[in-house]
């Protein structure tokens, strides 16, 4: 066991908590929804931009790329999500070891 390393006893049973593994697995998560997130970012505006070449696609196309620009805002809420679960991880720790 090593110093990030926490046993938690349950019951009769000893749970070892690993924090710099979990911390590893919970900013992978984090990771995919950034990719997830830009991904289809990127195809809202792609497709509303091609939807303005075509005049009886320009209303869609707009819609598209209002969508593209609230989702522009879901990033920096994925961000602060991710923050927030590693300081709660962090503050955990603290408090059992």
């Amino acid at each position: 066991m090593s110093k990030k390393d926490i046993e938690i006893k349950k019951g009769n049973e000893i749970i070892d908590v690993d924090f710099e593994q979990r911390k590893v697995v919970i900013n992978e998560r984090y990771e995919w929804l950034h990719i997830i997130n830009d991904i289809l970012l990127a195809l809202w505006f792609i497709v509303g931009s091609i939807m303005f070449f075509y005049g009886r696609l320009v209303y869609w196309g707009t819609w598209l790329f209002l969508a593209g620009s609230v989702q522009m805002l879901i990033g920096p809420v994925i961000r602060v999500a991710q923050k927030i679960h590693l300081h709660r991880l962090k503050y955990f720790g603290q408090r059992i070891g």
